[in-house]
Parts: C-alpha cells; sequence; structure tokens
C-alpha cells in the first residue's frame, strides 16, 4: 500500500486551518469542533482536525483504488483555481465555477449538453465545416462553446455519476451537498464554524476560506488520489517503474510524478499519537498567540 500523506497540527497552524467565523455567525452543530474564542472568532479545534483527515483521505484512496471516480466542488472565487489545479494533477474531476441544478441528480440532460460541447467544438476544429459560417455565427458558437466549457469542462470525460465528492464549503455548495444526499453518494467535506456537518459522512473541520488552507487541503486530496491510482496500477500487475512517460498518460497517472512521495513515519499506538497531536495543538497555538 502506497503512503497516504501526513499532516501535522504545526502544518495546519501555519495555513491558518483554525481560524474559524466570527461567533456571531457560528452553526452550534459545529460546538463538538470548536476550541475556544479569540477576539470574537471560533478557533477550531485542529486535533479534531487532525484526528479526521486521515479517515476522510483513506476514503479517497479506497474510491480510487477500487476504480471509483471523484468529483471535487469548490465555487467560490478563491478556490476555483486551485480546485482545477489539483483535481487535473491527479486526473478526477470537478466543478469550479457554477454547480448547475440536477448536476447529479440529472444527468441525462447534463450528458446531452456534454455532448453538445462535443459537437460545437467538432465545428471550430474543422475548418471546412467552419467555413460555412458566417464571422457573427462562428462567434456565437464560439461563446456557447466557452461557455459550456466554464460550466461542464471539468466533467465533460466523467460519462456516469461520480463515487465521491470533495466539497470546500458546505454552505456555499449546498446545491451539491443536496443532491448527493438524496443519491446516497457519499462525502468528504471541508466544514467550517458555520456548517452544518450533519450530512456530511467524512468532516474535516477547518478554514474553508483562506487560500492557504485550501491549498492545503487540495494537495493531501490529490495525493492521497494517486496513491490509490498507484495502487491500483500495481493490484494489476503494471510495473510503474518500467513505464514510459507516454504509457503513463494513457493510463492517466502521468501526474504521478508531479509529487514526491510522502515520508515514511514510525509506528506509534492511537495512544501515543493522540498525546502528541494535543502537544502539537497546545504549542502552536501559544505561538500564534504570541504572534498576535
Amino acid at each position: 500500500m502506497s503512503k497516504l500523506p501526513v499532516v501535522s497540527i504545526a502544518e495546519l497552524l501555519d495555513a491558518g486551518v483554525h481560524f474559524g467565523h466570527k461567533t456571531a455567525r457560528w452553526n452550534p452543530k459545529m460546538a463538538p469542533y470548536i476550541y475556544g474564542i479569540k477576539d470574537d472568532i471560533h478557533i477550531i479545534n485542529l486535533q479534531q482536525t487532525a484526528a479526521l483527515i486521515p479517515i476522510a483521505l483513506n476514503v479517497i484512496y479506497e474510491t480510487v483504488k477500487n476504480g471509483g471516480k471523484v468529483l471535487f466542488v469548490s465555487t467560490k472565487v478563491q478556490a476555483s483555481d486551485i480546485v482545477a489545479e489539483y483535481a487535473e494533477k491527479c486526473g478526477q474531476y470537478y466543478v469550479n465555477h457554477r454547480w448547475l441544478g440536477g448536476m447529479l441528480t440529472n444527468w441525462g440532460t447534463i450528458s446531452r449538453s456534454i455532448k453538445k460541447l462535443d459537437n460545437l467544438e467538432k465545428i471550430l476544429n474543422n475548418e471546412e465545416e467552419a467555413a460555412g459560417y458566417t464571422k457573427k455565427e462562428a462567434l456565437e458558437i464560439t461563446r456557447k462553446k466557452d461557455k459550456l466549457i466554464k460550466s461542464l469542462g471539468g466533467i465533460r470525460n466523467l460519462h456516469d455519476r461520480p463515487d465521491l465528492l470533495v466539497i470546500i464549503d458546505t454552505n456555499k455548495e449546498h446545491l451539491a451537498v443536496k443532491e448527493a444526499v438524496k443519491l446516497e453518494i457519499p462525502m468528504v467535506a471541508v466544514v467550517d464554524t458555520n456548517s452544518d456537518p450533519d450530512a456530511i459522512q467524512f468532516p474535516i473541520p477547518g478554514n474553508d476560506d483562506a487560500m492557504r488552507s485550501i491549498r492545503l487541503y487540495c494537495q493531501l486530496f490529490a495525493k492521497a488520489v494517486l496513491a490509490g491510482v498507484e495502487d491500483a496500477l500495481v493490484a494489476s500487475g503494471v510495473d510503474i517503474g518500467a513505464m514510459d512517460s507516454s504509457e503513463m498518460t494513457t493510463k492517466n497517472i502521468s501526474s504521478i510524478t508531479k509529487f514526491k512521495q510522502p515520508k515514511r513515519v514510525s509506528k506509534a499506538t492511537a495512544m501515543d499519537v493522540e498525546t502528541r497531536t494535543a502537544e502539537e495543538f497546545e504549542i502552536g497555538l501559544q505561538a500564534d498567540n504570541k504572534q498576535s
């Protein structure tokens, strides 16, 4: 089994994962994940976050290893480019601009829109066919194509509903959450102090607004996907070390080389990990208080 990525409390603190929202905006259901209050801001208990991240990463890993597809979802401005970047790096799928109602529950309509996108691209890429349109008509076709790519570009090769959703900001992506619940598609999601974690099977308490936090989450998610891809290939008898770059691209795993393998960690009992995690959190919080 490939090693899943490991993240320390110090790294979570450095990325600002512990900063929640103002106390006036909190959701009481997040109380178990809140450490305390500082300057009217809820501070997330990173001991809880550090314990839940490995569970979420393992779910992503197992999903991909077993041939499942992962859909990354975040349409907020600060997360849009980051989500697309890491989803593409690990060969998975994403929605990063606008969640169209029925994107999961009305997959037939979405599939027809994707076919329409393919047809528009064929028209524009065929010089003879494109020559039959006026400049105005060609411009209109281009605009329609660009609009569809913006909405569907990240899922055009999905072909069917995903097996797992990975969501950043469940409030912003409430439509995606609602559709996943209806179809019983499991979800890994970053839940901030103003979120409702009830519908999320694998929550990760953390800041869902800061770009540093979002990038850290996406790095971890992508590495878990790549670990699953690698182990699936090894299980099928593929010698990854003997594959050249073109073969890896064909199998959609060229991005494996873009990440360094996580360092091996020594084995420790659950009690040792919990104690060490608590100490790191306290030290990190004290350092944060001194800086402010």
